[in-house]
């Protein structure tokens, strides 16, 4: 019975919602947040990226940088502003990119239903990247970025949600990379009916943010002992999250490019890969279906079907990732730990087919392999089942944005 519960959100005034919002955190590094905050002193950037305020080649585990973090957000509390709702709402955020339209509700998520199982995990996390997050949410006193959770649809919240998105919206802006962003309050009356409904759904599932949720949960376990009278329901409980129907998610594949090909000759590795594929030419990298692997090789692409039935495998390893893993990545390139080589990259499916041939054709790459996406109903089972899936696995788009909604405590 999971909970998505209405809350006080702190949000920038409608004028400066565009300035504000940010992309995540994790999907930029220093260069790329410091240019897209260049110009804009109300962008989050300087709240998430703080680095980017400090003196260049500064660690990003230093001090400084969360105390500069939180005079980051100080300042945009005060100078945009950035204001408290003094109900406790839900939120409807909607994303759209081209197309693809996908809605979602906008509440205060249980950092216990985290540790319970309730809200359901599908990757392991690194404890530096908790440690920083924790740090980061910790020197705010607020949640700022939300984690993106999936759920199996639902007819009732579905109809609510629609209702809603028939009124006039708080925030409704494109942002420089084409996303348009909508977002709309809910009542409170309203709010605790949408409430009420989601406990009837039976899990939440992750599908990006495992890092956000994992520090929320070390968050809430660091704050309840400093507390004599904790009873469980204190803000710090709970963390920003943003719940989507499953059937409205688009997962883009997260794709391989590899730097050398261990020694073999580009001939010697199309005759090794004929043991466990039938390898033929193909005109382009593009993936129709579950079990093609495109491969670039040498100017030219390649068609790779296992030769075996992956069916009988496990739900874990019949993955089309987990194939190329076990069958090539590992056997015949020598990686046998994705997560730490470094003769390995991952590309996000957005930057498209054209972005592999480039790494191959520049030289720094012998090989990439183009990845039909991972399902959400793969995602589903492989965390009902508590099982892990194998690094970079599915790359979400469209990306939510930090700002728009922060969950103080």
């Amino acid at each position: 019975m999971p909970e998505l519960l209405p809350f006080h959100g702190l949000l920038p005034v409608p004028e400066r919602a565009a300035e504000v919002a940010a992309v995540p955190y994790d999907v930029v590094n220093t260069r790329e947040a410091a240019a897209l905050a260049a110009g804009n002193p109300w962008s989050f950037l300087h709240v998430s990226r703080p680095e980017i305020d400090l003196e260049p080649g500064i660690d990003l585990h230093d001090d400084r940088v969360y105390e500069q973090a939180g005079t980051a957000f100080r300042r945009l509390c005060n100078e945009v502003p950035l204001q408290l709702d003094p109900g406790k709402h839900l939120y409807i955020y909607r994303l759209q990119m081209g197309d693809h339209v996908q809605t979602g509700v906008l509440g205060a998520a249980s950092a216990a239903e985290y540790r319970a199982g309730i809200i359901k995990k599908h990757e392991n996390t690194r404890k530096d990247k908790e440690d920083d997050r924790t740090r980061h949410v910790m020197t705010l006193r607020s949640h700022t970025g939300p984690a993106f959770l999936t759920y199996r649809d639902s007819t009732a919240i579905d109809a609510m949600v629609a209702a809603e998105t028939t009124r006039t919206p708080l925030f409704d802006f494109t942002a420089p990379d084409g996303i348009r962003h909508t977002l709309w309050r809910i009542s409170e009356s309203q709010s605790e009916m949408l409430a009420a409904e989601f406990r009837r759904i039976s899990c939440f599932y992750i599908a990006d943010g495992h890092h956000r949720s994992a520090a929320a949960a070390r968050t809430a376990a660091e704050c309840a002992p400093a507390n004599p009278h904790h009873t469980g329901q204190e803000d710090y409980n709970f963390f920003l999250a943003v719940a989507f129907p499953a059937t409205q998610l688009a997962i883009l594949p997260y794709n391989r490019a590899v730097r050398t090909l261990n020694g073999h000759t580009p001939e010697g590795f199309l005759k090794e890969l004929a043991t466990a594929f039938s390898v033929t030419p193909a005109q382009d990298g593009k993936t129709g279906c579950p079990g093609e692997i495109k491969m670039y090789l040498a100017g030219r692409w390649y068609l790779l079907k296992p030769n075996f039935d992956p069916s009988v495998l496990g739900v874990i390893e019949r993955l089309d990732v987990s194939i190329l893993q076990d069958n090539v990545l590992a056997p015949l390139l020598g990686i046998t730990d994705p997560r730490t080589s470094s003769e390995i990259d991952f590309i996000g499916g957005i930057r498209g087919v054209a972005a592999l041939e480039k790494m191959v054709d520049s030289g720094e790459f012998a090989v990439s392999f183009s990845m039909y996406p991972t399902t959400v109903e793969q995602l589903m089972a492989i965390a009902d089942a508590g099982a892990i899936m194998p690094p970079k696995s599915t790359w979400f788009e469209p990306k939510l944005r930090d700002g728009l909604v922060c969950h103080n405590f």
